[in-house]
């Protein structure tokens, strides 16, 4: 099965190159670095070597869920700040000075954990700091891919974040099983090891990023023209005179000429709240906290835990279910990637998802109310019977739809859909609430898991078809729409697009149906099709 591409985009299949690719997988090394460090912990705190060297084994459990919570939550809360801080700085020193940085700092967190000897605050700052560097990463990257991506690429591109993402947290999961089973416990190294290795993808990234070109869109709003065509040049490996090059310049230029006439902060504040925008950071923000929400994040924090409360006991047992996690996870990400994003779309893939990824944490729920496998297994009473072995493939199968929709298209959808003057701001607003909304899981899940315990599948579940109501009604399918174009499709009322999109009646010329611009000069968008441009 090859690539999809999306449907109604006029790109030549020059732009669709190989240079365009090395570009977003060279970015795509902060997630790789974001998805490693997110998953990794969960098994690291796992290990026999840290809970003895943090003193996590005899601490009583309401102290252990809250010193667990503080060391996963703080990596939330830095992403938090790193995210909202960022857009200035990528603002006024373009794309690949903020990416380089974020690398930076996150090497100075993960350098701190691995020095931390036992000291809980120490693995605390590494995390917030760490979260800092990957805050300003997933602000900055998918930006950056969409904007130097093509219309018919676009989805996939930026949806390989998210593939590198869940590669990277596939690997925390086998590398923190592989260290237990071929470290002895008593050796520091054992945990030090898992936490080194996060290190390596964001110096790949600090020195990759170094030879990727500048975002052309961000060359542009700083009116520097000249240079932006030359990477246009590059990127889409068509000549300057092409009239496909020739049309996305003008296309650019006049989307700067229109929105950047005031470009200072205050201005792009109060541009938030103006018709056609104040929707967008609505749905970009609310979908970003959402995706928190779906039960993926919880088992990516504590899959250990949670595959306890399934019977399974054992340190390397648990770590091997939570390696499976990891591989099923990406398999849901490759599906994103090759099929979902560009042939089912953004809003059809968010409406399936959530129709499918609530059934299997309903049957988890239902399994862990009647079975209560945790506590016949405290009993000795462990019983794995063909209900059991289900329970665990429900929660692979949750992972894999729920990457393969929602924790995809997320990052798609809130990079592309904002305008260009205020996109970084908007992007910073976005990517600040899935982290906010990610500190809320991974701050209240211990308790939860303690407290609640089977209702915390059926409350994530009942979260998933919530959204999924939601997004019915107030998600536009953006497939296909270049970037320029998105301030139409987004001009008029959500529910009447979204309507229109549901009857399948095309939007009107005026505002969507520009294929691309004909003259500056004039002032005014003018249509007209290859049919016409053959005829000049």
């Amino acid at each position: 099965m090859g690539f999809a591409t999306a449907k109604g985009t006029n790109d030549p299949p020059e732009v669709r190159n190989w240079t365009i690719h090395l570009i977003a997988l060279v970015a795509s090394m902060a997630a790789l670095s974001m998805g490693y460090d997110t998953a990794v912990i969960g098994g690291t705190m796992a290990l026999d070597s840290f809970t003895e060297k943090f003193g996590l084994k005899d601490m009583p459990s309401g102290e252990r869920d809250s010193t667990q919570a503080n060391i996963t939550s703080t990596f939330q809360v830095g992403c938090f700040f790193g995210s909202l801080l960022t857009f200035p700085f990528a603002e006024k020193f373009g794309r690949k000075k903020s990416i380089m940085l974020a690398a930076a700092i996150f090497i100075v967190g993960g350098v701190m954990m691995c020095a931390a000897n036992g000291i809980v605050e120490l693995i605390i700052a590494g995390r917030a700091i760490g979260g800092l560097g990957i805050g300003m990463a997933t602000m900055t990257v998918p930006v950056y891919i969409a904007e130097t991506a093509p219309p018919s690429i676009r989805g996939r591109l930026v949806g390989l974040f998210e593939v590198v993402s869940q590669s990277g947290g596939m690997l925390g999961f086998w590398i923190n099983y592989a260290t237990n089973q071929t470290i002895d416990v008593k050796k520091d190294a054992q945990w030090i090891v898992p936490l080194a290795l996060q290190c390596l993808p964001a110096t790949l990234l600090f020195f990759g990023i170094i030879f990727c070109p500048e975002s052309p869109r961000w060359l542009a709003k700083c009116h520097n023209f000249e240079e932006c065509e030359k990477v246009l040049v590059k990127i889409r490996n068509l000549p300057s005179e092409h009239p496909y090059i020739q049309n996305e310049i003008r296309e650019i230029r006049l989307q700067v000429e229109e929105r950047s006439s005031k470009s200072d902060f205050r201005n792009q504040f109060k541009k938030l709240l103006t018709k056609g925008t104040r929707n967008r950071v609505g749905a970009g923000a609310f979908l970003m906290f959402l995706q928190s929400f779906t039960g993926v994040n919880v088992m990516t924090y504590y899959s250990p835990r949670i595959f306890e409360t399934l019977g399974v006991t054992g340190t390397s047992n648990k770590l091997l279910s939570t390696g499976v996690y990891g591989v099923a996870k990406l398999i849901g990400m490759i599906m994103f990637a090759l099929w979902v994003v560009e042939r089912v779309g953004r809003r059809g893939g968010l409406l399936w998802g959530s129709f499918l990824g609530c059934l299997p944490l309903w049957y988890v729920g239902s399994y862990v109310k009647i079975a209560d496998p945790a506590k016949n297994a405290i009993d000795g009473n462990i019983q794995q019977n063909g209900w059991a072995y289900f329970a665990m493939v429900c929660i692979y199968l949750n992972g894999t739809i729920i990457c393969a929709t929602w924790q995809g298209i997320t990052w798609t959808y809130a990079s592309e859909i904002f305008p260009l003057d205020i996109r970084m701001m908007c992007v910073a607003i976005s990517t600040a609430m899935t982290w906010l909304g990610s500190f809320v899981v991974a701050r209240a899940t211990p308790y939860m898991i303690t407290d609640l315990g089977y209702g915390t599948f059926f409350m994530f579940g009942g979260f998933v078809i919530a959204m999924g109501i939601w997004a019915f009604f107030c998600i536009p399918e953006t497939k296909g729409v270049p970037l320029e174009h998105m301030d139409a499709l987004f001009s008029r009322p959500t529910h009447k697009t979204v309507w229109n999109q549901l009857r399948k009646k095309p939007l009107p010329e005026t505002d969507l149906g520009l294929s691309r611009v004909d003259t500056l000069e004039k002032g005014s968008v003018v249509v007209h099709d290859e049919e016409k441009a053959n005829r000049d």
